[in-house]
């Protein structure tokens, strides 16, 4: 499955990077597949492990305020892997051949 999610502390000063980069890091140290944007970060793996990373992201956020928004997209389709890059790659074969 692929999981997309933003997470912020609420309440808090104008910039989110120190908690926004403490969520990150949470995720890069946890050795799934992932992929961070302006706006999402995505990880991919099996369904607990995967909500397991998003828990701690989410609790590391947590000590920057009382206050947590979390957004959540998830992309569940049993027996697939490498879909973090392959989704992407399938469209820009579209795109580089229009027909």
């Amino acid at each position: 499955m692929l999981v997309a999610f933003s997470v912020a502390p609420l309440g808090s000063a104008e910039s989110v990077s120190d908690a926004v980069a403490d969520a990150v890091r949470v995720v890069r140290e946890s050795g799934l597949p992932n992929h961070t944007d302006s706006m999402f970060t995505t990880i991919e793996g099996e369904w607990d492990e995967v909500m397991a990373v998003v828990k701690r992201a989410t609790e590391a956020v947590g000590a920057y305020s009382g206050r947590v928004s979390l957004v959540l997209k998830a992309d569940i389709r049993p027996g697939f892997t490498g879909e973090l890059t392959a989704k992407v790659l399938r469209v820009e074969e579209r795109l580089a051949d229009p027909s």
